[in-house]
């Protein structure tokens, strides 16, 4: 899977998220700092009231108490509402926030990276954390902020009204603190689990839909099954240690708030009775150490709930971690010759898929990837186009290695069009122009005539205008790969790695695009990977893979010449023709 953040990663990104939101964070202690200071003067308006009722001379002072206490009140329910409603606002500002920056490093992720990684991980980050975080930030952040400042606030008041009375209120802190320890050593690294073991059964449900025809073909139905069902029994699991962590911590952490304030009552009467402290004192302790039982009890399930959050966040901060360190963002290609030298690969780690391939493309030629299928050819092409890394051995373009240049540079120079196609929500024009967000309307014109779309792309309703993907009109897969066709010439990259790009055509009307695109694609260094053979008979060199070898290397007549495995290919493909 994509890695999860360190610790120093995951403070730095959250240091910066707060200098981002400083302002709004000053503002929500701000507007609560106020209501909490209001909330105090209830307990002193009843502490004092009290004192004079037992003093006899309360006399008019019952109705400027009641109206203080009313006041006070008012004002912390406006101040409270204030604070809640800025700190909403702050919440989503801050997930927003997450959201892009998540969307942004994950789009800039190595293509290689996300194939090894798969997609269910990336999609379970994007998906389920972000609802576990959504909580966190639209109130754990902004509450548990509000409440340390409450917590403050209240002990401060208590202090003053009686030092002893302070002391007795915190009668319960030793057990909560010994249970909070015992809890907070064991729930980070368990929430990170159980947001692991969620991740996984998405994978596994992700991977066995997309290759639910290969699961049927190959029986593999219940192995699949079974498969899933440990992943599930795995999360759940880790469910419900989770669980059993909160039902032993939450009671514990109810009964400090009942020591706390049956402390104050029993020693606070004690005080009394010796003349330490007055009847007012009481009081006003009294209520006081009953007003530090939300705030705390709100620091500890905000922190808490911040455990699950934290874990979350780890996992979408984690693709920040993701990096070649012999990466070299300064290489620069030297000309556009694309060579391999000696190049093995494989999926896994003692199991190469290419053994010890050397190819040498010059710049402007177009070279044809033929053999069987499985013998390794899509692979190949991927590591020519500089998605994956090779185990051993160099993959160069213009002397510099691909493998050490980042992933933009990488694209600027470098495209892969294969058979998986994407049409994204939005107009035809917003489809084109993500090749190029410059391109005008004429240029988006003449990249769909260039591929023979104009035809239908002109029928369509509102033509450019037309909205198209999910829930918009729907393009059958072949013009979706006119589309993704019309992308690659707008980007109009040098060296082009086309693998079965456009295997969803009818053959006549593939054969009539490719004539098109070859004058399109004229100067320009082009890989085919190709089953219909017409593709290597137009190409200036034919590359044969087999069993991740290139057995056969030259042009087409002479390899139908020398009678080898490509003859035999040719001959088969057209008498089948």
């Amino acid at each position: 899977m994509l890695p999860v953040a360190r610790g120093t990663t995951l403070r730095a990104y959250v240091r910066t998220l707060a200098r981002r939101h400083a302002g709004g964070f000053a503002a929500v202690i701000a507007l609560h700092t106020v209501a909490t200071v209001a909330g105090l003067v209830g307990p002193w308006v009843l502490g004092t009231l009290v004192e004079s009722l037992a003093a006899g001379t309360a006399g008019g002072r019952i109705a400027t108490a009641i109206g203080w206490y009313l006041a006070a009140l008012a004002v912390q329910a406006v101040f409270i509402g204030l604070s809640r409603l800025r700190g909403g606002v702050l919440g989503e500002e801050v997930l927003a926030d997450l959201r892009e920056d998540f969307l942004v490093r994950s789009v800039a992720l190595p293509t290689g990276v996300l194939e090894r990684a798969g997609t269910g991980d990336l999609v379970s980050r994007g998906t389920t954390d972000i609802d576990r975080l959504s909580k966190s930030v639209r109130e754990a952040v902004p509450e548990l902020a509000v409440a340390i400042v409450s917590v403050v606030l209240v002990l401060g008041a208590l202090v003053l009204t009686s030092p002893l009375l302070a002391a007795t209120a915190l009668i319960g802190l030793p057990l909560l603190l010994a249970s909070s320890r015992w809890y907070f050593r064991r729930a980070p690294q368990s929430y990170r689990a159980e947001s692991a073991g969620y991740a996984a059964v998405n994978t596994v449900l992700a991977e066995t839909v997309d290759a639910g025809r290969t699961v049927e073909a190959l029986r593999l139905g219940d192995e699949r099954v079974r498969l899933t069902d440990r992943k599930i029994r795995e999360w759940v699991d880790w469910e419900r240690y989770t669980l059993w962590l909160r039902s032993v911590w939450f009671p514990t952490v109810d009964a400090t708030y009942t020591l706390a304030v049956l402390g104050t009552l029993l020693f606070g009467g004690l005080f009394l009775l010796s003349g330490r402290i007055d009847a007012g004192q009481l009081t006003a302790g009294v209520l006081y150490a009953q007003a530090l039982v939300h705030p705390v009890d709100l620091i500890l399930r905000w922190y808490d709930e911040l455990q699950i959050g934290q874990a979350s966040l780890a996992r979408l901060v984690g693709v920040r971690e993701v990096s070649d360190p012999e990466t070299d963002g300064t290489l620069r290609p030297d000309g556009r010759r694309v060579e391999a030298e000696e190049v093995r690969f494989g999926y896994r780690e003692g199991a190469d898929v290419l053994h010890g391939i050397s190819l040498d493309v010059a710049p402007g030629s177009r070279v044809a990837l033929v053999g069987p299928s499985g013998a390794g050819k899509s692979t190949l092409g991927r590591l020519l186009a500089g998605i994956y890394a090779p185990g051993r051995g160099r993959v160069t373009l213009g002397g510099a290695e691909l493998a050490r240049m980042p992933a933009e540079r990488v694209r600027a120079e470098v495209a892969l069009v294969n058979q998986e196609h994407h049409v994204f929500v939005g107009t035809l024009r917003d489809n084109l122009r993500l090749a190029r967000p410059t391109a005008d309307d004429t240029e988006l014109r003449d990249a769909l005539a260039a591929v023979d779309a104009t035809d239908w792309a002109d029928a369509l309703p509102e033509g450019l205008d037309t909205e198209v993907g999910s829930g918009g009109t729907a393009l059958t897969p072949a013009q979706a790969q006119q589309l993704a066709l019309a992308r690659l010439v707008l980007a109009d990259p040098h060296t082009l790695v086309l693998d079965e790009a456009t295997s969803l055509l009818d053959p006549r009307a593939a054969r009539h695009l490719e004539r098109s695109l070859a004058r399109v694609l004229d100067g320009r260094t082009v890989i085919a990977i190709a089953h219909r053979l017409h593709t290597a008979h137009d190409a200036d060199v034919i590359a044969v893979v087999e069993r991740g070898r290139i057995t056969e290397y030259g042009a087409h007549p002479e390899l139908v010449a020398a009678g080898g495995a490509y003859a035999a290919l040719w001959r088969s493909w057209r008498d089948e023709g």
